[in-house]
């Protein structure tokens, strides 16, 4: 499988199964698109999520929830119906009933529209999807898989990928401002890309950072002097 970012802006998200693994996976894409749950019954945490006590992706930021909850038991045979009608960009087969699961993978792959099962492990369909653990530190993603095989080894992964990356957003901006400056200041090529690359490699510019911008910035520019001046 190849890993991809895909951006699901003005689109629906549809999960077929309201129990914790459901919930989940709605909770991933509650702040990135319109997230309609299916399911005879619901989560304690997607129901808070879906009434807005959530906190953390239970809106979309203009007053209306991103997560909506449908109740209904879709047979195998229903399941086509609901694309007709959500017309998903993804859809998530979350349900304990290995004939729902798999009529929802049929429905999406005839249909062009991306799946995750998640009863299934291993090799997958062309158009199927394995959701990745995340770490964020806004702009940075950090995305990772075990293409199925063992959640429980991407959530360890993900845990200690957190600490590796503790304040590397600050220092996407910062590195990516000095890249601009640099630019625009007419450096060769070959000299800002050393530049940004000896700032992102600096202990001193990360500790710096830690102790806030103007400190990080300060540690950049004596970097930047030692590079420009050969």
């Amino acid at each position: 499988m190849t890993p991809l970012y895909h951006d699901f802006a003005g689109e629906t998200v549809v999960v077929f199964g309201g129990g914790s693994v459901g919930s989940r996976k709605a909770r991933g894409f509650g702040d990135a698109a319109r997230v309609v749950v299916v399911s005879p019954a619901f989560d304690e945490r997607l129901r808070s999520l879906a009434d807005g006590r959530g906190g953390d992706g239970g809106g979309n930021g203009e007053g209306d929830p991103a997560i909506e909850l449908v109740r209904a038991a879709p047979s195998p045979g229903d399941v086509a119906g609901w694309f007709d009608r959500l017309d998903p960009a993804l859809a998530v087969a979350a349900t304990d009933d290995a004939a729902v699961n798999a009529a929802v993978e049929s429905a999406a792959l005839d249909r062009g529209v991306l799946v995750n099962r998640t009863d299934v492990s291993g090799d997958r369909d062309a158009g199927s999807v394995v959701v990745p653990a995340t770490v964020e530190d806004d702009p940075v993603t950090v995305a990772l898989s075990t293409g199925g095989t063992s959640p429980a080894l991407a959530k360890a992964l993900r845990e200690r990928i957190e600490a590796e990356i503790d304040g590397a957003g600050e220092m996407a901006r910062l590195s990516g401002e000095i890249r601009e400056e640099l630019k625009s200041d007419g450096i060769a090529p070959e000299k800002r890309r050393e530049a940004v690359r000896r700032v992102v490699r600096s202990r001193g510019v990360w500790k710096g950072l830690q102790k806030g911008r103007s400190y990080g910035r300060q540690e950049a520019d004596t970097v930047i002097e030692e590079v420009l001046d050969r």
